[in-house]
């Protein structure tokens, strides 16, 4: 009897392992001043991260040096210094000398620290990719370094397609996670919270789970326990009914439970 062929995704090699890193308090060395360290600079303040600027004053752009003014970042004004790598966690290289550019990467590449050199693919542990950012919504395409422009490109045409209040409607969905994780907090919920979370995604349009309400999300709670999510009719009907146990849900319709 043959075997059932079971189809598991094709592997795709030369690709980039693309995940959200936290650098919240992490330090990050970022050695240059001009347009391409700005842009480092403000992806990591962005994601929390400490950040120190090594490069003369006179080779800060105004975005950078307001960076500096506002104390945004820390500054060495002079330029790159092995020293300067002594406690970082990620190092960002933005020179115009590829041999100084080198010479850093493989510093960092002796101490074990991930670094970035501006547009040297092979000289890079990560990329930075062309990021989408709407709130707690970040979308990043990546190119691995062979075509940035267009990165840039598929990444506005993504951003056109996605709803305007994405950004808020995650912020919601978030908000509802936290106050489940409080009402099933025991590890062995885990299965079962996820599920419920999914069908309340699934439930409703990114405009109906802006609009929702705090009074709407401790409504939708109540729900939990039974497995169910209701519709977004049933969630307005229980709006200021405080006397509202509670509504069940029967193929469509909704009936009322109250009590005191």
């Amino acid at each position: 009897m043959a075997e059932t062929q079971t189809k598991f995704p094709e592997v795709q090699g030369g690709g980039s392992l693309i995940v959200a890193w936290q650098v919240k308090g992490k330090r990050v060395l970022v050695v240059g001043g001009g347009e391409v360290a700005a842009g480092r600079i403000i992806n990591c303040l962005n994601a929390d991260a400490l950040v120190t600027v090594v490069s003369p004053s006179l080779g800060l752009n105004p975005e950078v040096a307001h960076r500096v003014a506002q104390k945004q970042v820390a500054h060495v004004d002079r330029k790159f210094e092995p020293s300067d790598l002594d406690g970082a966690d990620m190092v960002l290289v933005a020179v115009d000398d590829s041999q100084a550019s080198t010479a850093i990467w493989k510093l960092c590449k002796e101490r074990r620290i991930p670094a970035n050199i501006a547009d040297v693919p092979p000289e890079c542990d990560f990329y930075f990719g062309s990021v989408h950012r709407d709130g707690p919504l970040q979308i990043m395409v990546s190119t691995n370094g062979k075509g940035p422009r267009l990165a840039s490109t598929i990444r506005k045409f993504i951003a056109r397609q996605l709803p305007g209040d994405a950004g808020r409607a995650i912020e919601t969905v978030g908000q509802l996670r936290v106050k489940l994780r409080q009402l099933a907090p025991r590890p062995e919920d885990g299965p079962r919270r996820m599920a419920w979370m999914t069908q309340v995604s699934d439930a409703y349009t990114f405009e109906e789970m802006c609009g929702l309400t705090e009074e709407d999300m401790n409504n939708l709670l109540r729900y939990y326990p039974s497995g169910r999510v209701p519709s977004l009719d049933v969630l307005k009907a229980m709006r200021g009914n405080a006397d509202v146990v509670r509504l069940d849900v029967f193929d469509g319709s909704f009936g009322f439970s109250v009590g005191a």
